[in-house]
């Protein structure tokens, strides 16, 4: 069995809403608000939902870029809250990250070899006679070239732009890159490149990803594991068949029915959302997803589902509904 290299539990990310002439702290946004996970050596583990589910803020948390305001997280047998300021950049080594935009997450100014030189410097990983070598070699890895390292981003595509990102996320060893949208903002046929990139690099050096993102195409491509989010809460994890094989949670089965098909007649019947998603300043009690869900009941509105292993599917296949199984079975009856 793979070990455990991240261990995230009841993370909470609220930020503060100031008010009144003191800015005084009247009310947060629940962001995150109590997610509990693992991801394992060597796999890539997805975080999909909506816009403002609490996605990238999860990613963001787990790295320390914003202090989580509750929970715990354990990396490689660490508690990584634990942790100095200090400390932390030191172990931002092992922990990787690669930005949604390619245009804004690399320095103008500077060469590609500037770039990567510089991440080698601040974590002196490589001494500094062999970092034009490493340079040189992470350049073909990523497919630019090394004799491309002298050149600016904005001589670059949009994915070059991308893989540059990829190749300094990797200049460090790196045990596990955490992938915030990485391929959103590139074209289609860019995003399949970048991503068997990503599967190739991923089975040459060992990497573990976290990979986030909306494009649920894209997610089914890469991943090993899937975590469904819904205004800050998980609603349903498992390997990836059972997510796109067999759903159980209302909102998985709508956002896997709005997944465009090449074929119109094996397109599944479309499960549509009424109403926009509640604000995560004043979250709805109960259920959180109970406003949009065509089945919820009283009980939906009063109590917060627990995550839980679904009846008779696979160990690891959790959701957070009060009648997942009723409901897959047809004969959840609403009040």
């Amino acid at each position: 069995m793979p070990k455990e290299l991240l261990k995230v539990k009841d993370l909470k990310q609220y930020f503060p809403i100031k008010g009144g002439l003191l800015g005084r702290t009247i009310n947060h946004v629940k962001a995150v608000d109590g997610i509990t996970f693992d991801v394992y050596e060597g796999e890539t583990v997805s975080i999909v939902g909506e816009s403002g589910c609490g996605k990238s803020t999860t990613g963001r948390a787990i790295l320390r870029l914003d202090e989580p305001t509750a929970g715990e997280v354990e990396f490689d047998g660490e508690d990584l809250l634990a942790l100095s300021k200090k400390d932390m950049r030191k172990k931002r080594k092992d922990l990787q990250v690669i930005f949604q935009d390619p245009y804004a997450s690399i320095n103008p100014r500077q060469t590609v070899r500037q770039i990567l030189e510089e991440a080698l410097e601040i974590q002196n990983v490589v001494p500094k006679n062999e970092r034009a070598k490493k340079i040189a070699d992470l350049m073909e890895v990523v497919g630019l070239g090394a004799h491309q390292a002298d050149r600016f981003p904005h001589e670059f595509s949009g994915g070059q732009r991308q893989r540059i990102g990829i190749a300094r996320a990797l200049s460090v060893d790196p045990k596990l890159i955490i992938a915030d949208e990485a391929v959103s903002a590139l074209d289609v046929s860019i995003q399949a490149q970048v991503i068997n990139l990503m599967k190739q690099l991923q089975r040459d050096f060992a990497l573990t990803y976290l990979f986030i993102s909306h494009d649920l195409g894209v997610v089914r491509h890469i991943s090993d594991r899937v975590i469904v989010m819904y205004l800050g809460k998980i609603v349903e994890i498992g390997d990836k068949t059972s997510i796109f094989d067999n759903p159980h949670h209302p909102y998985t089965k709508a956002l896997l029915s709005a997944i465009p098909v090449p074929d119109p007649d094996a397109q599944s019947e479309r499960v549509l959302l009424e109403g926009d998603v509640p604000s995560p300043i004043n979250p709805p009690q109960g259920c959180r997803f109970h406003t949009r869900c065509p089945f919820a009941t009283e009980r939906c509105r009063v109590e917060a589902p627990e995550l839980r292993n679904i009846d008779g599917m696979k160990e690891g296949h959790m959701g957070a509904c009060h009648f997942m199984e009723e409901i897959k079975n047809g004969t959840h009856q609403v009040e």
